[in-house]
């Protein structure tokens, strides 16, 4: 109960008093896609270590392997953390953030100590792993992006649509088309949104963005 109350207060959005869900703040307190994914980092952190904490309780440290403890991060903390990413644009520093928060969850687990100086290679090296989650991100969205567009609804208006007026002065924020697009390689948006409309190839499309990495 304290661990959860600690969770509700952190997370928690200071001048609008909202609830998170899941660590996410609703839509019409979310001002920008960042504030969204720092509150899921958080509240993932946060429930990161007694879950670590609860499996070395119950099996001697030493006695568990690489493999269950990576499993164990993909199954209970994974899924809290990426809630709701269909719908975030991934910024460079969000993407910076994300990362640190993986190689943070597998220090953690190795028990290296920030103190020990060793590099994420040699961390990725050690926990016999590659750096995944920003593709398992990717692939939620694209194949969240390829069933919207595919349905022709509402929300495939919304994407694709254009509004009036002219645009706002300064650099444009960056959409999620764009860096779906430029994550499967798939040349322009209109190319990337032409290619849903067959579900094979965006498949194959997704798979092997997913082969390549980030």
């Amino acid at each position: 109960m304290i661990s959860y109350a600690i969770i509700l207060v952190v997370a928690c959005d200071p001048s609008t008093r909202a609830v998170p869900l899941l660590g996410g703040l609703p839509r019409q307190f979310a001002r920008r896609s960042e504030e969204s994914t720092s509150s899921k980092i958080i509240l993932a952190a946060l429930l990161f270590i007694p879950q670590l904490l609860t499996l070395s309780s119950r099996v001697p440290d030493r006695d568990i392997s690489i493999r269950t403890r990576r499993r164990a991060l993909e199954c209970y903390i994974e899924p809290i953390l990426m809630y709701g990413c269909e719908a975030w644009t991934i910024s460079k520093q969000t993407q910076k953030k994300l990362e640190a928060t993986e190689m943070w969850f597998l220090r953690r687990m190795l028990r290296i100590s920030w103190t020990a100086k060793k590099t994420n290679d040699t961390v990725l090296e050690e926990a016999h792993t590659t750096r995944l989650l920003i593709s398992k991100i990717r692939k939620r969205q694209a194949t969240f992006f390829g069933h919207v567009m595919r349905r022709e609804k509402l929300e495939n208006l919304v994407t694709t649509g254009m509004l009036e007026g002219k645009r706002s002065r300064g650099k444009q924020r960056e959409k999620l088309i764009e860096g779906l697009t430029d994550w499967l390689k798939a040349g322009k948006s209109l190319e990337a949104i032409e290619a849903t409309k067959d579900r094979k190839k965006w498949r194959t499309m997704i798979a092997n963005a997913v082969k390549q990495g980030t």
